[in-house]
Parts: C-alpha cells; structure tokens; sequence
C-alpha cells in the first residue's frame, strides 16, 4: 500500500482571474435565471412595468449572489490517497481509498469528488459527499483494472463545491498524485532441474571443492587462527611448510533471461499479442528462478538490464528475493519495443563469460539473427530457447494455414548448436512448453551419456 495525494483546496487568487473563475462555474440554471432576469429587467424598462423589474432583478441577482458566496467560501479540507496494492499483475484489480478531513472550524456544504484516472484503468470515479462537521472525515473508495502493464498516474483528485440552489459549481484541484504499476501476469512454473549439463544447473547453492577427489585438493598455507583439523598433511610433508585445506565455498547457480524486444519481430499489438506473451514468460522465468536460489539477470536486445542489478545478477533465495522480483517486475512493466533490428548487443554482453543457464524468449528471427543466437550457447552452462512462431501469431482462425519452412529452419539451426529450441503458437500455456523443455533436454542428456559410455 501507499499513501499520498495529501493536501488542501484552496482558493483562486487574483480579483479578475476571480470574477471570470465564478462566473465561468455558473450551471445552466444559473445561466438560464440570470439570462431570465436581464430579459425581464428589459421588458418592464420598455413596458413600464415597476414589478416586472423586480422580478427580474431577483432572478438576475440570484445566481451572481450564489456564484459570489460559493467563490469566496474558504473550505479548508485535506485529501488523502492510498492504492491497495501499488503493484498489481495485468488483469487484476486494485483499489484506491480516499478520505476526506475538514480540517476548518466550519461545516461544508455539498462536496462532489472526481479522481483523475487514464481511460485504460476504467472511467473517473466520482462521489458526492454531504455535509462534513467541522473536523470529521469521509472515506470512499473504487476499483480500478487493466489489460495492459505500463504506470499509470492517479489524480490529482478534484474537488467541486456547489450552492443549495444548484446555481454554481466549482472545482478545485490538489496537486499530489500517486503511481499505480501494473506488471505483466506472472505463470506458475514447475520445478523442473533441466539436467544434461554440469555448468549453471542443479540447486541454486552448491558447496563445491578447488577439484572433485580428496586427493585433488588445492591446499594454501597456513594462516594464524586456522584450525589445525584443516591441516592437509600429505601437502606438508611435499611442500615442508604447514598447509591447509581450502574451505568450501558456496557457488551460487547463475541464469541469465534473455528477452527479444525488436520490433519488427513481432506484429500485433494488444494484451493478447506476442510481444506481451513473451513479456509475460519472462516475468515467470525471473521469478521462478529467482525462487529456486539462482543469480538472476535479465538481459534485452540491446544489452540493457535492470537498474541497480549487480554483475551477477539479483540474488535469489533470501530475503532480498521480493526486492529483486519487484525491481524486475517494474522495469518490465514499461518496456516497450527497441528500435534496434539485431541481437549482436546481446551477444557481447554474453561472451564475457560463463552465464549458467541462459534462457532466452524470441520473435522472428532471420539467418543473421539465428546466427548470432546459435553462437550464445557456447558461453553457457545450458541454453533453451522459446521462439515464437510468427505465421500461428498473427494469422487469425479462417486463415488457411502457411507453411513454417522458414520457421522450422530456424529452430534446426539453435538445436545443432547445442540449444533446446521450442517453437510456440499461438495460445500456448509456458508451464507446458516449460516441462517440455526439461523432458527433451533430459532426453539429450541421456543419449549424450550413452554415447560417452
């Protein structure tokens, strides 16, 4: 939850700006008594008619009287917004609360409230509240919703003040708004391992030794303080100093989430659309593995990641994994489409090293780009790959089916380079193409160890 959107009506300044302001808030029946009156007013002037004029002057009079008192009215009320929750996946539903305290030593009249909110979360909430006693307050509340992530501004939240009479009606403006982020759906996935590959995979913390045999062990020398159980005897005796064992050390599992967010590999636009299909992935992706203990660093086309991310990535499995999750979920809640047209920036980030498991979410790709994709999995412990299939994307239901050769080539090119490559129409549901993935990876792994064998 968060709270803000605090402050007070206050009134225009500026006796010109002022008459324009409360003239300009006069209704229809305002206007249409005070037309009514200078009417009247003219007509007796001409006839000589004394009571018509006074008639006319009442009804002239009136809705000036009405629009001069309401105008000079100094409510002094404090507003108050809180969003429940700030951060809701696309979809869901939010809900905003208002109160309202009359922090003045005079009752208000009647008080209609409009919040400002963009068309996509629904349209403006507007209340009437009745008189507020000097000190007390009112409390309202609505709902809001999108299909569509992104942040959204809510208020400043609008205050009207109108006569008994209906005369006149003017609003006043807080300045404060609040920030609602809604960020893409987030998948359950299955606890799937991926075996085949000794690099990246596994739990997310390991405790693994210099070398794998006892024998293998790369002792150091001692140092004051070590305890003596740590002495590794056959070293000393080789090397005539006293030397120790080195300790274990934890090795946090690394995965890298590659997100493809060139716009000319993905057509249509929309909720329902591939590119937020594959926002959406990603978002499971990074919260699933973040869940299980790894290093988790999102990675785009453009070789950008996440503001504040370390060169390991955010670490999972502790405490700081809800801070990590959120940091992630608001950056891909604004991403949009790059204007780059490759993945070579991608690819530099990549090369610098190791990245464990590198799972990557893909649009159209063409030979160049399948190229420069095939050539990541050589710095990684394991690579999956989840490319969209572009004809079942944005071919709709009574279109006749298109051949995938072009597709299908692709897919072939990031298996023969050491990728798990699955191809994903329109529709399909990430935790299946997810267990997929583990089966045939799994699949792999057992003809590579038989072969071997």
């Amino acid at each position: 939850m968060s709270a803000g959107g605090t402050g007070q009506a206050e009134a225009d300044r500026g006796e010109a700006g002022g008459v324009r302001t409360a003239l300009a808030g006069l209704t229809t029946r305002g206007r249409s008594f005070l037309a009514a009156g200078i009417a009247a007013a003219i007509c007796a002037y001409v006839l000589g008619q004394s009571d018509l004029l006074r008639v006319g002057l009442l009804l002239a009079v009136l809705p000036l009287l009405c629009a001069t008192v309401l105008y000079r009215t100094r409510y002094r009320v404090a507003a108050t917004r809180r969003l429940a929750p700030a951060r809701v996946p696309a979809g869901s539903e939010a809900r905003v609360h208002l109160r309202m305290d009359n922090v003045s030593r005079l009752p208000t009249g009647l008080l209609m409230l409009q919040d400002r909110v963009p068309y996509v979360l629904g349209p403006r909430p507007r209340f009437v509240l009745d008189r507020v006693e000097p000190g007390g307050r009112r409390e309202v509340s609505y709902r809001v919703r999108s299909d569509l992530r992104g942040r959204y501004p809510l208020g400043p939240l609008q205050l009207r003040l109108t006569d008994p009479f209906g005369m006149c009606e003017l609003t006043r403006s807080f300045s404060a708004f609040d920030t609602l982020t809604v960020i893409p759906r987030v998948e359950p996935l299955a606890p799937v391992r991926f075996s085949g590959e000794a690099k990246g995979y596994g739990d997310g913390r390991q405790r693994s030794l210099a070398l794998a045999g006892e024998d293998d062990v790369i002792p150091r020398g001692y140092r004051y303080g070590d305890d003596l159980r740590r002495v590794h005897w056959r070293s000393t005796a080789r090397y005539g100093e006293l030397m120790v064992r080195r300790e274990e050390q934890p090795r946090r599992s690394r995965c890298t989430v590659l997100l493809d967010t060139r716009g000319g590999a993905y057509e249509g636009a929309g909720p329902d659309s591939a590119f937020e299909w594959a926002v959406s992935a990603t978002a499971s992706a990074l919260v699933h593995m973040l869940e299980r203990g790894f290093s988790v660093r999102l990675l785009t086309d453009s070789g950008s990641a996440v503001p504040g991310e370390g060169g390991d990535g955010f670490g999972g499995g502790g405490p700081e994994t809800a801070d990590a999750a959120g940091l992630m979920m608001d950056t891909l809640a604004v991403i949009d489409h790059s204007d780059g047209t490759g993945l070579s920036r991608a690819y530099d980030v990549l090369r610098g090293g190791n990245e464990g498991l590198l799972v990557a979410f893909l649009g159209d790709l063409d030979e160049e780009q399948a190229a420069t994709v095939a050539k990541m999995s050589r710095r990684s412990g394991g690579a999956v790959a989840f490319v969209l299939d572009p004809d079942t994307w944005v071919r709709e239901a009574t279109d006749v089916p298109r051949p995938g050769d072009r597709h299908a080539e692709r897919l072939r090119m990031l298996r023969e380079a050491g990728w798990t490559a699955l191809s994903v129409p329109r529709g399909a549901a990430l935790n299946a193409l997810w267990q997929q993935a583990d089966r045939e990876r799994s699949g792999l792994a057992s003809l590579s160890g038989e072969a071997t064998g």
